[in-house]
């Protein structure tokens, strides 16, 4: 599992022009499920989500948690994350989730942090989606569950 996580001031997500998902300040979060993801990775994904200290206190330090500026999340599942570029130009995508699953683990990483209660508004699972966000900072952080950079 795969998140990009981009601090945000404000994001929302539109499908077929209707806003289906919109959030002020926090995180947006583009989640790619990779086959074999379990639901301990969600959690995982969904605890460093949550704990990521990334939002500036009173001396300017990033060293605020999502909870301690009262932030939301607007998560969006994005399969095109478990591409594969290391051959050729064209990208596989052969490690990717079955959608059934990816949705399955989308929902689940939603419903943790839901539970963790944070503000989670999401983007509709295999649609075209029309992201678009304002990144304060920027802070962007690449974390996958697979590669020990979440402990």
């Amino acid at each position: 599992m795969r998140a990009v996580i981009q601090r945000v001031s404000k994001a929302e997500v539109r499908v077929s022009e209707t806003t289906v998902g919109q959030i002020d300040r926090g995180f947006l979060v583009l989640l790619g499920i990779a086959t074999g993801d379990t639901e301990r990775d969600a959690a995982a994904i969904a605890g460093k989500i949550a704990g990521l200290r990334v939002f500036q206190d009173v001396a300017g330090k990033m060293n605020l948690d999502l909870a301690a500026v009262s932030g939301a999340v607007l998560l969006v599942s994005q399969f095109t994350l478990i591409a594969d570029v290391r051959k050729g130009r064209r990208p596989s995508f052969v490690a990717a989730a079955d959608p059934e699953e990816a949705a399955r683990l989308v929902r689940e990483v939603a419903a943790q942090l839901s539970g963790a209660g944070f503000e989670v508004a999401t983007g509709e699972f295999g649609a075209h989606m029309e992201v678009s966000s304002v990144n304060d900072g920027p802070v962007t952080i690449v974390i996958d569950s697979t590669d020990g950079s979440i402990s």
